[in-house]
């Protein structure tokens, strides 16, 4: 520690940074949800925080977030289908239930592996469940084979990750994509090499191709 009782290593200083600006990253979008409104004031606000912090260029989800609101407003406008598509945007990336715009985390209770492992794509098989901040299902797929993986609709014993997409309610078990899920911790617990990972981690896998 420093004079200040600052941490005088310069990656944990980076570190701490980094975590205190994801944390106010998901505030801004908390309070941006407040009204159920996303404007293009907003939109433009938000975008230039995410230029100027840069300590979250490489975090998940304000890596994700710049692209997105970027290609909104490449035309100088964020028109009506943008608005709603950031909405839900803020809306997944916050856990915030799209019912109630209750912006809270529902991301309990998920059976990610742990240790978390790292995803490699080229030569492995992949197959994802519920909505990805990143883009659509043929978006993600279309990354998957450009790196040499291979996307699967199902569950198998020959499966090597299944990828959650960004939130998972505490009804996860009895929502829809909770099937895949469930199949998938049944394999895993007859021990089969099968791992569980959040967005988050499958994204770590393709950004820096994309660099």
């Amino acid at each position: 520690m420093d004079s200040d009782g600052q941490p005088k290593n310069r990656a944990i200083n980076r570190q701490l940074r980094s975590g205190r600006e994801i944390d106010e990253l998901l505030g801004l979008c908390k309070g941006m949800l407040a009204d159920g409104v996303v404007n293009q004031r907003e939109a433009e606000f938000l975008a230039q925080w995410l230029r100027l912090n840069r300590e979250t260029s490489d975090q998940w989800p304000a890596n994700v977030l710049l692209g997105r609101i970027s290609a909104m407003l490449s035309d100088g406008v964020l028109d009506q289908n943008e608005e709603g598509e950031l909405l839900k945007l803020f809306l997944e990336v916050t856990g915030g239930d799209a019912a109630r715009l209750n912006a809270h985390s529902l991301s309990t209770g998920l059976p990610i592996s742990q240790p978390i492992p790292e995803v490699t794509i080229p030569g492995k098989t992949l197959c994802l469940t519920g909505k990805f901040v990143f883009g659509s299902r043929d978006k993600c797929r279309a990354e998957i084979e450009k790196r040499g993986g291979q996307f699967v609709e199902t569950i198998t014993v020959e499966l090597d990750y299944l990828v959650i997409g960004v939130v998972g309610s505490r009804d996860w078990i009895h929502a829809s994509f909770g099937r895949k899920i469930e199949r998938a911790v049944e394999y895993r617990e007859k021990g089969y090499p099968l791992a569980i990972v959040a967005e988050e981690h499958f994204l770590k896998s393709l950004l820096p191709a994309r660099i």
